[in-house]
């Protein structure tokens, strides 16, 4: 059983900064990558950023500059540091890992719970 389980949203002002995190647990044997994806009211849901295991990282051209993603692997664990958040940046953040089951040694994606990351402006 794998689960993955974010933190870290809230309300913050123009500006500001929020860091999201995101941990695994369960029968895991290794996770291939690990990434964030936001949904917005009424619009698809869309890649933030992605971390792979050989630490090579991607990010949707809006948020660089302004958007970090980072990994403990020890810990199963991925971070989003989000500075300079725009109202754009209002959604749902949710957490993907691609994992190789510890238990049936079979690949699949797991995602989060979704935590919501609201911009005032």
């Amino acid at each position: 059983q794998v689960q993955l389980v974010e933190s870290g949203g809230g309300l913050v002002q123009a500006g500001g900064s929020l860091r999201l995190s995101c941990a695994a647990s369960g029968s895991i044997f290794t996770i291939a990558k690990m990434g964030w994806y936001r949904q917005a009211p009424g619009k698809q849901r869309d890649m933030v950023a992605e971390v792979t295991i050989g630490g090579n990282t991607k990010y949707t051209d809006f948020v660089k500059g302004r958007f970090t993603i980072s990994r403990d692997n020890a810990r199963n664990t991925v971070y989003l540091q989000m500075n300079s958040l725009q109202p754009e940046d209002t959604a749902v953040y949710y957490c993907l890992a691609v994992i190789r089951s510890g238990m049936t040694m079979n690949w699949g994606d797991y995602w989060g719970q979704g935590t919501q990351v609201t911009v005032s402006s």
